[in-house]
């Protein structure tokens, strides 16, 4: 891979509420309201070693129950916003982790915000925009997770395949 393309504008890194001075409680609080609002049946914080990475719901969609984990992800925005220091000073790391804790929570806030809306004016299906993020208990991974660990083999062109000539797929806008 080449070096990282870093978006800014009239000097300023162009990274939605890198900034933000909304606490973490603050967000997790307002997801866990739009969840419940929408219709979860339940919504967990989820933690490791003291800290909040996510929240896990269950929501009953297309007759049944299903449970979806949306991760926060602090852990890869410090290490974003840490790219961006020019010089070290003291408490400097200490403010990005405290800083990326509330832009994780935030991004995730306003993304749940953005997908409900898509789904209340009908211009997208709740499965359609939480479907990554549907998880399986019994392999402990979400969708993408799952799609990924096989390599996104589910999306190949089932063409190549012996005997499959007839097949196609969504990708094959063309015949």
């Amino acid at each position: 891979m080449g070096k990282e393309k870093v978006a800014y504008y009239k000097g300023f890194l162009m990274i939605k509420n890198y900034t933000s001075m909304v606490s973490a409680s603050k967000s997790v609080q307002h997801i866990e309201d739009r969840l419940i609002a929408a219709g979860a049946k339940t919504v967990v914080k989820m933690a490791e070693k003291g800290k909040l990475v996510g929240v896990a719901f269950v929501i009953f969609v297309n007759n049944r129950d299903m449970s979806f984990r949306l991760p926060a992800r602090i852990d890869r925005v410090e290490e974003r916003l840490k790219k961006e220091i020019k010089k070290l000073h003291e408490g400097t790391l200490d403010r990005i982790a405290a800083q990326a804790e509330r832009t994780a929570w935030r991004l995730l806030s306003d993304w749940i915000d953005v997908q409900m809306s898509l789904i209340e004016l009908d211009q997208a299906e709740f499965i359609e925009v939480f479907m990554p993020y549907l998880y399986d208990h019994l392999k402990d991974q979400t969708f993408f997770e799952r799609m990924k660990s096989q390599n996104f083999s589910m999306l190949e062109d089932r063409r190549d395949r012996k005997g499959a000539e007839n097949d196609t797929t969504f990708f094959d806008v063309a015949s």
